[in-house]
């Protein structure tokens, strides 16, 4: 098992600009800020006033669309919508990479998505049934089908008409034409904001994309809203019935870049008073404080600044180790975790250490972490979590193990402890991590945010039980109707 594999994988970035004379060039940009998102693939649909323009390819999108890579040269026009790719339905394959392109009764249209919908499966089924051909195994493409066979005229009508059929977690950008249209699911799981620059209005999954390319953040784009840009300006509709907003809480424990603001909060900001809460719930006595790079930072100062220690870089990234490196032997693959983390053994050698990581998922990277950091010259070492354990499955645009390889699932914290051989183990309350993020506590009756991997708790009931895990969820169409 790689490193990788041994970490929450991230979801997916959208982005979209309308209006720009560098539309593809900001888009680019956009994507590189958005890379953290998604590294298997990256693609850009443009519109040059007579054609869709799409470049859809595997790799970074400095790979895809760096220096003197034609495929960005022949991104022309005014208006564009791209998309970094970690799959979560469907393969790793080409046909699978957004923006998704069709052209319908109306004219093209790409759609960008980020996200989940847990009831694609069986809408393709019934689709497919009644003739469609699909071209890809992702989710994405269900949405461009029930656009196709929707009985409205205006596009924007027949997305609607598509997203109340289908349930699940999503923001997504769509192209046509004359429109550049946003859209985030009744519960908001997934972040979407509104930016302008230079009077052109531009979306995106996170703020620093906005950064990058000196746009101006408006606002989020709300739980149930549908956003809609033409050259005669923005509009708003609110098509869905409203639901309690759940925005997915490890948002702030890990997915979204530290210097983001999502939901009127400093990502950064968040992830230390996380550290923080920690620090409080959980103290040692130790001799400094060290995060597991680079996730581990903000969390760490935090705690070594509420407890007193100090913070020390005790492990060392190698920020030059690509995902896809080749493993040749097992005995290579057993030191996976050295090729992107080296110990400062001067440093630690006969030091109590705490270190501080953002959660634990299979346990495997950890468990190395901690023989790592003793194989270095530690005299103790102290894990601190800053997430509660996790014990389920994400089922809304995060790519998680089953829950049976979640080690918090089969696990008690002292049977963690042991498995990774720890001196300590404590990972933050859920109270803790509310409280991190501006709430008193966790209301139990009607949750703040959506924690279903720490809770159980998820947002709209699951259904379907497919391969031992639950794929499906009840249809949102009866309560909206």
């Amino acid at each position: 098992m790689s490193f990788a594999e041994d970490r929450f994988n991230e979801e997916c970035a959208v982005f979209g600009v309308f209006g720009h004379a560098d539309a593809g060039a900001l888009t680019v940009l956009g994507l590189h800020a958005l890379q953290h998102r998604g590294q298997e693939a990256a693609g850009i649909v443009t519109y040059d006033g007579t054609q869709f323009i799409a470049e859809r390819h595997p790799g970074l999108v400095g790979d895809v669309f760096g220096k003197n890579n034609a495929h960005a040269e022949k991104l022309k026009g005014t208006q564009a919508v791209g998309h970094t790719r970690y799959s979560t339905t469907g393969g790793s394959v080409v046909r699978n990479i957004q923006p998704m392109f069709a052209d319908l009764a109306g004219g093209g249209i790409a759609i960008a998505h980020n996200g989940n919908l847990t009831n694609a499966r069986a809408l393709r089924a019934e689709l497919v049934r009644d003739g469609a051909i699909f071209q890809s195994t992702s989710d994405t493409e269900t949405i461009i089908h029930l656009m196709a066979r929707s009985i409205y005229n205006p596009v924007v009508d027949r997305l609607v008409d598509a997203l109340k059929q289908i349930v699940g977690a999503y923001s997504l950008v769509a192209l046509t034409a004359r429109k550049l249209i946003g859209a985030r699911d009744p519960f908001g799981v997934r972040p979407l904001v509104l930016g302008e620059l230079d009077g052109a209005p531009v979306l995106a999954s996170e703020t620093c994309a906005f950064d990058i390319i000196g746009a101006d953040f408006v606002r989020d784009v709300e739980p149930g809203e549908i956003i809609v840009a033409t050259r005669d300006g923005i509009e708003s509709f609110f098509p869905f019935k409203p639901r309690p907003q759940r925005f997915c809480v490890f948002e702030y424990v890990y997915f979204a870049r530290p210097d983001s603001t999502v939901e009127g909060r400093n990502v950064y900001e968040a992830r230390k008073r996380i550290g923080e809460e920690l620090a409080r719930e959980a103290p040692v006595a130790a001799d400094m404080v060290i995060p597991v790079p680079d996730s581990g930072v903000p969390a760490a100062l935090g705690y070594a600044a509420k407890s007193g220690i100090p913070f020390e870089l005790g492990i060392i990234r190698n920020h030059y180790v690509g995902r896809t490196f080749i493993e040749p032997s097992e005995r290579i693959r057993h030191l996976g975790v050295r090729l992107k983390h080296n110990p400062n053994g001067s440093m630690l050698k006969g030091k109590r250490v705490v270190l501080v990581d953002d959660s634990i998922v299979r346990g495997t990277t950890s468990k190395k972490i901690v023989e790592m950091v003793r194989d270095a010259g530690a005299a103790e070492v102290h894990f601190r979590i800053a997430s509660p354990p996790t014990t389920n499955s994400c089922f809304y645009g995060v790519d998680t193990p089953n829950e049976e390889e979640l080690l918090a699932h089969a696990m008690t914290v002292e049977d963690m402890r042991l498995h990774i051989k720890a001196d300590s183990l404590a990972f933050v309350s859920i109270d803790g991590l509310y409280r991190a993020t501006g709430e008193a506590k966790r209301n139990s009756s009607s949750p703040q945010f959506c924690d279903a991997c720490f809770s159980g708790d998820y947002p709209i009931e699951l259904s379907d039980i497919i391969g031992g895990r639950k794929d499906g969820q009840l249809s949102l169409l009866a309560e909206v109707a």
